[in-house]
């Protein structure tokens, strides 16, 4: 079977990523490091990690055995909450390495702004520093509001490459979404898919998965692309992973995707994890 291929898109430093990614939150061990080479079998090209995953190893030894050449690959890695002082940030980014066992990662992200502690603007002059040393190619952030973002862009002129954000049809995001765009930073899109939960039996997408002959989450996902939002599926089966990267055959049309829009939530958040408040170490 061909390798399905996904479209790039540009970001503003000048680097591309694949229109969609695959997320290894929990793929662990050498059933991890399988399951992702199943994922780059597929044709996946963007492999999401984070330090807190504790899977950097699994991801880079996927990357040595799947076969692909390395800078075909876009690896991508986070920094926690506890390391956002600028001495233990560009440490932890040297760790994130040695655990991979990679001479760079291509995206490099403070995972949240964990706003009360006051340090993000300094971890992001660690980024920054990182990038010139050519640690990282392109760095960016999760979770970051604008309010966040302004500060990162005022007080040290660098705006980030990429936002990943929770994104879903019950959580669309415009507000962000539109910020993010005006800014010239790409939206990503972390549980794009709800946590796989009640939104995919919801009927309308059930309705719309018979109009296009595709299933709820290739809707989901189609949806994604065409909102220009990369989403970061995670699959554990072959069968699972193949049908989520499927998404470049067949279009939604303007009117589905207004009824798509419809399915908004005043907090359709699948946890209360408002990055205004929550905070992870």
């Amino acid at each position: 079977m061909p390798v399905v291929h996904v479209p790039q898109i540009r970001l503003n430093d000048g680097t591309d990523l694949p229109a969609v990614g695959f997320g290894t939150y929990r793929m662990n061990g050498s059933s991890g490091v399988e399951g992702i080479i199943s994922a780059v079998t597929q044709g996946y090209r963007l492999l999401d990690s984070a330090f807190n995953y504790e899977n950097e190893g699994a991801v880079g030894e996927a990357v040595r055995r799947c076969g692909i050449p390395r800078q075909e690959l876009r690896v991508v890695s986070k920094l926690p909450g506890r390391h956002q002082r600028f001495d233990e940030a560009i440490v932890t980014i040297e760790e994130s390495l040695y655990r991979a066992q990679l001479d760079y990662y291509d995206l490099y992200l403070i995972h949240w702004p964990n706003p009360s502690k006051d340090l993000y603007v300094e971890a992001w002059t660690a980024l920054i520093d990182a990038k010139k040393r050519g640690l990282i190619r392109s760095i960016g952030v999760c979770n970051f509001l604008p309010e966040h973002l302004e500060r990162l862009i005022a007080e040290t002129g660098v705006a980030p490459s990429v936002n990943q954000i929770e994104l879903h049809p019950y959580f669309p995001q415009d507000a962000q979404r539109e910020w993010d765009r005006k800014h010239g930073i790409i939206t990503q899109s972390w549980s794009p898919l709800g946590r796989a939960g009640q939104i995919l039996k919801d009927p309308l997408l059930q309705a719309i998965a018979g109009e296009t002959g595709k299933t709820i989450p290739q809707v989901i996902l189609r949806w994604h692309y065409q909102l220009g939002a990369i989403a970061l599926p995670k699959a554990a089966s072959a069968e699972r992973q193949l049908e989520n990267i499927s998404l470049f055959d067949f279009e939604l049309s303007p009117e589905q995707m207004q009824r798509i829009a419809g399915l908004a939530r005043e907090d359709g958040r699948t946890f209360d994890q408002d990055p205004a408040r929550y905070e992870e170490f």
